[in-house]
């Protein structure tokens, strides 16, 4: 019989980042490779990519976005026609300098993000007003050499989507900017039960080339915050850079604005921190690769597995079900399912059979709850929206419950040194000074400008000049 995974796991309150690393190993979610910071996806693992990934790819359609598909290498000329662009990823950037025996005549990167090969595109693609807006998304890989890596939260190789749009005014490019921030950040609450807070960057922290950069922050459950989207507003700026123009309204020739926004597989690091406990992984019931397992109960008994068998064909009609018919105990089939978060685990046995009902454990909760065999879909699709609202309520109370206010830099650190983990809003007067102070100071860094908290009146914590926005600060990953 195999060993209960379970046991393995390290104490999340003992070392979280053991913790996390464990979690995603005995949960089979990912392997380590022979390349330096590039993981393998393993089924489990990559189910859940899938699950996230059809949804969002969902919701990108229903806001009228197309796929498409750029080359993965970017000769080095093309890359550098944006300074601020190439310079911002210049120490990351991966370099091919051979094909075969003979080596380029140019090298070419591979692709830590594709905004330039984009730009070369739409520049012959557009000529009138008439070819806008163009709406594109792209699935794919990218590489960007990191120092340090984590399975899903830094890789040197990871997987993504990165949207790109181009549009005739800077009005409507600004709006898809923030419709964008909003599917992300509604694919978080609905589908991930992971709660975020949406704002703007820092001037210090936007995206290398852009005008504006917009996130979505999560908490973890150890207090760390999580940048789990971008959107950014490019303004013409790559449109003058790749001479992308276009023919206008009023016949005269003008460049276009751009937007770019992107998600990548660093989301399943955060749905693992934010929901995760000591028995392993909790998976929300929207992305879950095993929505219910089914666990006969002696099933050596005459009429059990039979009931089993049926009630999991009933049930896979509507759900992502599986059915446990292995010799393992019952006990150890608990602690497996478990350790891969599977949100309902259906127990039926002898008695169960006999009164027509079977037994509803729910992972997030604990909770057990008797349910009648007839109606039983209806039943466990009710069940398990509780349990999506459960776990985003419980996230958000981890998030209320380690979120401060302060009003001076002693105040701050003071929030900082009781408890190291933990988001503090404070003003802020603009001054980059002021923000790398902060940070020198108590370890906190800028996470975003909240949207409630904007155009407000006040001290910055910093300097204690005149400040009219709040900022978010805290650790991150």
């Amino acid at each position: 019989m195999s060993k209960n995974p379970v046991s393995e796991i390290t104490n999340m309150e003992d070392d979280f980042a053991k913790w996390y690393t464990d979690v995603v190993r005995k949960a089979g979610l990912i392997d380590y490779s022979s390349v330096r910071g590039c993981m393998i996806l393993k089924p489990y693992g990559y189910a859940i990519w899938e699950n996230i990934q059809a949804t969002l790819d969902r919701m990108f359609k229903d806001t009228g976005h197309q796929n498409v598909y750029m080359p993965m290498f970017i000769p080095e000329s093309l890359l550098n026609k944006e300074k601020e662009h190439v310079a911002g990823f210049a120490p990351e950037v991966a370099w091919v300098t051979h094909g075969g025996s003979e080596k380029l005549t140019e090298r070419m990167c591979v692709r830590p993000t594709s905004e330039t090969l984009f730009c070369e595109h739409y520049a012959k693609e557009i000529q009138s007003y008439r070819d806008l807006p163009k709406l594109y998304n792209q699935w794919c890989s990218v590489v960007r050499w990191e120092k340090t890596t984590r399975p899903f939260l830094r890789n040197c190789e990871f997987l993504w989507q990165e949207g790109h749009t181009i549009h005739e005014t800077a009005e409507e490019a600004r709006e898809e900017t923030l419709r964008m921030l909003d599917v992300y950040a509604d694919l978080c609450e609905k589908y991930l039960a992971v709660p975020v807070i949406q704002g703007r960057k820092t001037h210090k922290e936007k995206f290398a080339g852009a005008e504006d950069t917009y996130s979505i922050e999560a908490m973890m459950h150890n207090g760390y915050g999580l940048q789990s989207a971008t959107s950014h507003y490019f303004g013409d700026g790559f449109a003058k850079a790749f001479d992308i123009t276009f023919t206008g309204r009023d016949n005269v020739i003008r460049h276009p604005y751009q937007t770019s926004w992107g998600m990548t597989t660093r989301i399943i690091g955060a749905v693992i921190m934010t929901h995760g406990d000591n028995s392993g992984l909790v998976i929300p019931p929207y992305i879950a690769p095993h929505q219910i397992a089914v666990v006969p109960i002696a099933h050596h008994k005459e009429g059990v597995t039979e009931a089993a068998v049926a009630l999991h064909e009933e049930l896979r009609q509507s759900f992502r079900a599986i059915i446990d018919l292995s010799e393992n105990s019952a006990g150890w089939k608990f602690a497996q399912y478990e350790m891969l978060g599977v949100p309902i685990r259906i127990e039926i046995g002898p008695k169960d059979i006999e009164n027509r009902q079977c037994v509803a454990v729910c992972r997030a909760t604990g909770e057990k709850r008797v349910l009648p065999l007839a109606g039983i879909t209806q039943s466990l699709s009710n069940l398990l929206e509780e349990i999506h609202q459960a776990m985003y309520t419980k996230a958000l109370a981890n998030r209320q419950e380690r979120t401060f206010t302060a009003d001076n830099l002693d105040k701050m650190r003071e929030y900082s040194t009781e408890n190291l983990n933990l988001f503090v809003k404070a003003m802020w007067c603009g001054s980059s000074d002021c923000e790398d102070k902060v940070k020198d100071q108590t370890g906190l860094k800028s996470l975003n400008i909240p949207f409630d908290s904007q155009n407000q009146s006040g001290a910055c914590v910093c300097c204690g000049a005149k400040a009219e926005n709040t900022v978010l600060w805290g650790r991150s990953y």
